[in-house]
């Protein structure tokens, strides 16, 4: 997944060489806590900061020794200091770094996808507010329902992507927590005051409580988050797919030059990119599964959430960036055919006004079951292939309640998208 789809902000947090710099920025935060409380030596924090330094490759020949990534690592660093070292990683547990480092990244992580998201956010702004009055045809269950506008669907993802920014800002506070208690989380051989140093040196809270590691709710809280946003996407992509349709062709999507759709046939344009958003929604969602398990944890701690984090956390983080930012793309030049959208609208010969028939009926004084089967006939023939106004118009049950200048009246487009400003004022679009 890194080397596919994944965009070098990003990639660069979840790289080995991050992960081991950001182990040791916590490392030598708690020395630094231990000098100020008094627990190590005056000078000691500035000696190794001067001397600490690893190589990956010498990270990789100790831990095929001792089959432990933190021990491996610590070694690698206390093999480029003197003395000092026996002060790095005193009292603590290797899941007081790495939680507390990987707390540190998922912030990181939040960030970019906080950032990925506004930017979506006003691409699709500038969508809503250019075709606030483009009108189309509104469809549910796949069928004509009402007129719409395409900039009133933009609205409705707007307010959803809103949603996902607010979750994901709320998902950033509540993985924003570091631990430094020790090997259960007790403060056994470290105190509590060493923790809130650590913490708050790294812009992070320290855990009310914690065992040996941070409880996986926070964990799995920020893996749902990024499972909804990549839900949202997916049917941000599907209706692009839908409304690329040949049969609808109302937008499509970007086909640069040179591009190719089949290796058969030369007029293919295919919502390929469209459909990548979708096919990665799937593996991100299925993430939320393990990091939910995750959850629960034999007593104090065990090894399940660690092996399943490796690939999740950052599978997740990094398609979810390519999601967002290659959706926010596509959009940002996406083809809108108003003139389909306009042909599509008027397919069914004006059947998407027989609710506001059936109403002005009801008005005018008839029963409103009554009113709903005459309509509902009149749709009947326009189905057939009658046009839904001359079907009407030639109905005596109709004439009798609804005058011409009524019917001519209800056949506006105008009506249904009168309240598109009320909409977009309470967006702030």
């Amino acid at each position: 997944m890194i080397a596919r789809y994944s965009l070098p902000k990003m990639r660069a947090i979840w790289e080995e060489e991050n992960k081991f710099q950001t182990w040791l920025k916590v490392e030598i935060a708690v020395c630094e806590a231990h000098e100020h409380f008094g627990t190590i030596p005056k000078g000691v924090t500035d000696k190794i900061k001067a001397g600490a330094k690893f190589s990956i490759k010498r990270i990789d020949e100790i831990e095929a020794i001792t089959h432990h990534d933190l021990i491996a690592f610590t070694k690698a660093v206390m093999e480029n200091l003197g003395d000092e070292g026996k002060h790095l990683h005193y009292g603590v547990t290797s899941y007081d770094i790495e939680d507390t480092a990987m707390a540190l990244r998922l912030r990181q992580s939040a960030d970019i996808l906080i950032e990925d998201l506004e930017g979506l956010l006003e691409v699709i702004r500038k969508l809503a507010r250019e075709h606030k009055r483009t009108l189309m045809i509104g469809r549910t269950h796949g069928v004509h329902a009402e007129p719409i506008t395409f900039g009133f669907k933009m609205a409705v993802w707007f307010s959803q992507i809103q949603r996902d920014i607010a979750r994901m800002k709320q998902a950033r506070e509540d993985i924003s927590f570091g631990k430094i208690s020790g090997a259960v989380g007790i403060f056994a051989n470290i105190e509590p005051e060493v923790e809130a140093y650590v913490c708050k040196l790294l812009g992070l809270k320290a855990a009310p409580v914690s065992t040996q590691i941070i409880q996986r709710d926070r964990h799995a809280q920020f893996l749902t988050t990024i499972g909804i946003c990549a839900s949202s996407l997916e049917n941000f992509a599907t209706e692009m797919r839908n409304l690329q349709r040949t049969e609808i062709l109302e937008v499509q999507e970007m086909f640069l030059p040179g591009q190719r759709g089949s290796s058969a046939m030369p007029h293919k344009r295919n919502p390929w990119r469209f459909e990548t958003v979708c096919g990665l929604a799937r593996v991100v969602r299925s993430n939320s599964i393990p990091a939910m398990e995750n959850v629960v944890s034999w007593h104090e701690r065990d090894n399940t959430n660690s092996a399943a984090e490796r690939v999740i956390i950052p599978d997740c983080c990094l398609t979810l960036d390519f999601m967002i930012q290659s959706f926010a793309k596509l959009m940002s030049r996406l083809e809108i055919n108003a003139d389909n959208m306009k042909a599509d609208l008027e397919k069914m010969g004006g059947l998407v006004f027989s609710e506001r028939i059936m109403l002005k009926m009801v008005e005018n004084g008839m029963e409103k079951d009554d009113a709903y089967v005459i309509v509902q006939e009149n749709g009947a023939k326009a189905w057939a292939g009658q046009d839904f106004r001359e079907a009407l118009t030639s109905d005596e049950r109709v004439t009798a309640v609804l005058s011409a200048d009524e019917l001519g009246e209800i056949f506006d487009y105008q009506h249904h998208v009168r309240n598109v400003d009320c909409i977009f004022d309470r967006l702030g679009i």
